[in-house]
């Protein structure tokens, strides 16, 4: 606009796509426009540089900067606590929650994959008193586990992912009008009701409780060369072949998962459970068959010295018991300020059309972040100097 003004173009094409209702300086620079001989009857478009993407909708105000709609507008981010706007209208947190929604268990792999090759790595490298080889076995299991987990996922969630996306895009295609109706319920669009999504919840994050023994066992299976090849000097003759699977989300993949969908069962199981916290739930339960699979084959395998195994089972076994129970308590105590957070996000982002994304996406992701927060920071030094000290006896 300032660019427009010194140099005599036309102040009207940046005044169109200027219009943002979290910027403070909104009645400023309206006035300033104005009095610069700007049209009170221009069309803006509002919150064209905070989309999420650029395929979003558009809100087209007519008549925007007249006065009373400018005061209309104030008023209405007066009442509304617009202050906040900032940073619920965030372009990178959209996008995140997004991902969140569309992808529950690559989010949960991408969360565990950075947690795990920074922050418990050097929690665990800074645990007082421990033995110096179990430390470099515990950071070499973190490290293998994460990048495992997250191939996996990688590798699996592509065409569940696409499928899911077909479905939602275009429900009566895949479905049939009955089931529409009754996901659809009183909603006037089947993405906003609590039972689709947690139907949907079911592909999405069941897929990380799927694999969650493969995951464990393929951790262990990689465990000694993974330790030996960066926390030793030695070297070893083992040889990892890795074969790349290709996946291709065709549309034989959307129709079965929509038949899922369709079936009796799973909508009778998302209406009775839909106000439930089904992702801490299925997080928590993928975690303990995690452990459970891991210890078992830790216990089996003959490559991991005995006096390390110890020390590494009881790690496993008590870092996951830790984690789960503080983060239950957290969750408990959180649930009011969640619901808060929740209710302010919806009044930031009322005209959002992904707005039922987001929702889903915060329930998604605030499970997982408490307890990647939990398990992948606080408590490694506990664990590991617990099990330094048991696996010794």
């Amino acid at each position: 606009f300032l660019f427009a003004k010194e140099f005599g173009r036309n102040i009207d094409i940046p005044m169109m796509y200027a219009v943002d209702r979290s910027d403070p300086g909104l009645r400023l620079f309206m006035n300033e426009y104005i009095k610069s001989g700007g049209s009170k009857d221009l069309e803006c478009y509002v919150g064209y540089f905070s989309r999420a993407s650029k395929k979003e909708k558009l809100d087209q105000y007519v008549n925007m900067l007249n006065v009373s709609k400018i005061a209309e507008l104030m008023n209405s981010n007066n009442q509304n606590n617009i202050s906040y706007k900032g940073f619920y209208n965030n372009k990178l947190i959209k996008k995140c929650l997004i991902f969140a929604a569309d992808n529950g268990a690559l989010f949960s792999a991408a969360t565990i994959l950075t947690l795990s090759t920074t922050v418990r790595p050097l929690s665990i490298l800074i645990t007082p008193k421990t033995d110096k080889e179990n430390k470099k076995i515990a950071c070499a299991k973190s490290l293998t586990s994460s990048l495992v987990g997250y191939g996996l996922m990688l590798m699996f969630s592509k065409p569940l992912t696409r499928s899911i996306k077909k479905i939602d895009n275009n429900p009566t295609k895949y479905l049939t009008k009955d089931v529409v109706s009754k996901y659809q319920d009183d909603k006037k669009n089947i993405l906003d009701s609590k039972k689709y999504q947690l139907a949907t919840e079911f592909l999405k994050l069941g897929l990380g409780f799927i694999l969650a023994a493969p995951k464990a066992i393929l951790t262990i299976l990689t465990l000694p060369f993974v330790n030996q090849k960066i926390f030793s000097n030695t070297t070893t003759d083992t040889d990892l072949k890795q074969n790349s699977i290709a996946f291709k989300a065709k549309e034989n993949f959307t129709k079965h998962f929509a038949k899922f969908l369709s079936k009796d069962s799973v909508y009778k199981l998302a209406k009775k459970y839909e106000n439930s916290n089904f992702p801490l739930h299925i997080t928590a339960a993928s975690d303990v068959l995690t452990a459970s699979t891991f210890i078992v084959s830790a216990n089996k395998n003959k490559k991991i010295k005995n006096e390390r195994k110890k020390s590494l089972i009881y790690n496993t076994a008590i870092s996951t018991t830790l984690s789960l129970i503080a983060t239950y308590g957290i969750e408990k105590l959180t649930k009011k300020s969640t619901e808060n957070f929740i209710e302010k996000f919806k009044k930031a982002n009322k005209n959002d059309p992904n707005l039922s994304k987001y929702i889903e996406g915060i329930k998604i992701a605030k499970p997982i972040l408490l307890l990647g927060i939990i398990y992948y920071t606080i408590i490694p030094v506990i664990s590991t100097f617990w099990a330094d000290r048991v696996g010794q006896k």
